[in-house]
């Protein structure tokens, strides 16, 4: 089994490096452990508290349980990844069945600034992108996902998400076995990485 993090900003790409990923890579080989799904569970909060949640910090994420779901599926055991719900901020009653596979991708901002969790992987992948870029994409999907509006999504990024990527984020980028520069649309980066992958599972099946 290869375990490869997928890090990097918010906007930075990483979910099309990781979609592009598995679609260079046969079928029914990969699994996907988002660290969004592993935000802890703040239900017991109200909900002026839940919206003040800096989801960019690291304490807003159950490492422990992440870590722990890939010692599962290393040992071979199927595990039930949580599912979070960014609009009530605690996790849903439903779980998301996730088998073993040859290759499992952990993807999320803060996934490198956990030792434990660093530890557990194969390849740490830091997707790199400018600043400008990346709020650019923020403003874009916050508005369209999240139905914010451009001043809320602006305030957002000044108050947490651009001094937490300073924090804790960027400087990660010195964990990383490989820098994915432009993000998503890095196609030589992502055959580069695609067939590192393949490689190894060749040599593991």
């Amino acid at each position: 089994m290869l375990i490869v993090g997928v890090a990097g900003g918010t906007g930075s790409g990483k979910t099309t490096v990781v979609k592009k990923i598995i679609e260079k890579l046969p079928p029914g080989e990969v699994a996907v452990l988002p660290q969004d799904a592993y935000y802890k569970d703040n239900s017991h909060l109200s909900l002026e508290q839940r919206q003040e949640i800096n989801f960019d910090h690291p304490s807003s994420v159950e490492f422990s349980l992440l870590v722990k779901h890939l010692k599962m599926l290393k040992a071979g055991k199927i595990i039930q990844r949580p599912v979070y719900s960014y609009l009530s901020c605690t996790r849903a009653r439903d779980t998301v069945t996730i088998k073993p596979k040859h290759v499992i991708l952990v993807e999320g901002i803060l996934i490198l600034t956990d030792e434990e969790l660093r530890n557990e992987m194969d390849i740490k992948v830091y997707v790199d992108a400018d600043a400008d870029d990346r709020l650019s994409r923020v403003i874009q999907r916050d508005i369209r996902e999240r139905g914010r509006s451009v001043e809320k999504v602006l305030e957002r990024y000044d108050k947490t998400v651009k001094p937490m990527h300073l924090q804790f984020i960027e400087p990660t980028k010195r964990y990383a076995d490989i820098i994915v520069p432009q993000g998503g649309n890095n196609e030589v980066a992502i055959n580069i990485l695609t067939t590192i992958i393949e490689k190894n599972l060749r040599v593991h099946h």
